[in-house]
């Protein structure tokens, strides 16, 4: 069942349309990626999504609720996981959450009590009384997370949750939104990191100026779009063309990318005696394929 439906939703900054027209369901308990380049209105869709910014036209519903009509009460049953860090400097960790739940209306006594228990869960115990500029950036991303559950959310919606941070951090924080998931929270994830996409979506939209390309699993994606393995060849200036030239004879199909070109072969037999080494097809090509390589800005 949709726990979030949006039908025709539409966002227009003057003549700019940053959401062209898109519907969308998302089901209870899975984890959602929406994946795009910057400027393909990701963003813009979390804003409506969180009654942050109103649609210039279409309908949101969540947890059977319209939002246009109940912004509240949906307000009340989401976890919102910002990009930048906005937690308040001039508090201590623990204040942070127990400060946030007033927004809720939730107890002191209840407050507190939660907030510890998140302390907790995300390994933050130990600095409960620290100031927030004592944190290292992937204890503050942890703590953002922790503050998102506050409330109790149904549904938690994280802008780029792993964005700067180390190896380590990143995997801890993964490691965190998989346990909430087994828990049956429902995940909005807005990213453009093609690993943390494949590892933790369930499904993923691939999002491009606006419009959203095409809705699959990150495997199902891989399976439609590639070949099983991708050839990559380095090449010098000196065999471009002549390489080039082989690969149109052999009627493959190729991209040329930062002195890289890389071969999708529907066979292995089709690159023998090519230059080159093979590697496994990603969600990464499925990107690019779909969305280009230029760069956007």
């Amino acid at each position: 069942m949709a726990i979030i439906r949006v039908t025709n939703l539409t966002k227009k900054f003057k003549d700019l349309v940053a959401v062209d027209d898109i519907n969308l369901e998302i089901e209870e308990g899975e984890c959602f990626g929406l994946l795009g380049p910057n400027g393909a209105g990701k963003t813009s869709i979390i804003r409506m999504i969180t009654a942050v910014s109103p649609p210039s036209r279409g309908d949101i519903w969540v947890d059977g609720r319209e939002l246009r009509k109940h912004p509240r009460e949906v307000k009340a049953i989401l976890g919102v996981i910002p990009q930048t860090d906005n937690l308040d400097e001039d508090l201590t960790v623990i204040q942070n959450l127990t400060t946030f739940a007033r927004y809720f209306a939730i107890p002191r006594e209840v407050a507190y009590q939660r907030s510890v228990e998140i302390l907790n869960s995300m390994a933050l115990e130990g600095k409960r009384d620290s100031k927030i500029d004592e944190l290292s950036g992937g204890m503050k991303r942890r703590l953002l997370i922790g503050r998102g559950l506050v409330n109790a959310p149904k549904i938690i919606i994280l802008d780029e949750p792993s964005i700067g941070l180390d190896p380590q951090a990143r995997h801890m924080v993964w490691r965190k939104l998989k346990e909430l998931k087994s828990q049956g929270i429902t995940q909005l994830l807005c990213t453009q990191n093609m690993e943390e996409a494949a590892r933790l979506c369930d499904r993923v939209a691939i999002i491009h100026q606006g419009r959203i390309i095409d809705i699959d699993t990150p495997q199902a994606f891989v399976t439609r779009y590639m070949s099983n393995r991708v050839w990559e060849i380095d090449v010098t200036s000196d065999e471009r063309d002549s390489i080039m030239r082989e690969l149109e004879r052999r009627q493959l199909e190729f991209e040329e990318f930062a002195g890289i070109i890389h071969v999708f072969p529907k066979d292995d037999s089709l690159v023998e005696g090519l230059p080159g080494v093979a590697r496994a097809a990603t969600l990464e090509d499925v990107f690019f394929k779909l969305t280009g390589r230029s760069l956007v800005e």
